[in-house]
């Protein structure tokens, strides 16, 4: 679409439509391990992905029983801000917790 302005001259400035496009989300995924408790991941969901504490458990469950789970769905900025944050309270308590990343 072209927005037209009339300039004191007589002669027409056009100006082009922008398409504002929305970044592209990510999910952060957490993977099972042997080592990591269950209650500190749900810890991790509720103090780093702001999750309840029901929806953490679920989450947490998923993560247990089918080996990976989704925290949450950002942009790639935050995601990688929380993977980066959760292994370091990972490390921290000295546990081997794993996040990734994929394209939502």
């Amino acid at each position: 679409m072209t927005e037209k302005k009339h300039s004191p001259q007589g002669s027409v400035a056009t100006k082009d439509w922008v398409e504002i496009m929305e970044p592209p989300m990510y999910k952060v995924l957490l993977h099972n391990d042997d080592y990591t408790s269950m209650e500190f991941v749900v810890a991790i969901l509720i103090g780093v992905f702001h999750k309840s504490t029901p929806e953490a458990a679920r989450i947490m469950m998923n993560v247990h029983e089918q080996g990976i789970g989704v925290a949450g769905i950002y942009t790639r900025e935050i995601c990688e801000t929380k993977i980066e944050k959760v292994h370091s309270l990972a490390r921290q308590k000295e546990f081997p917790l794993r996040c990734s990343m994929e394209k939502a």
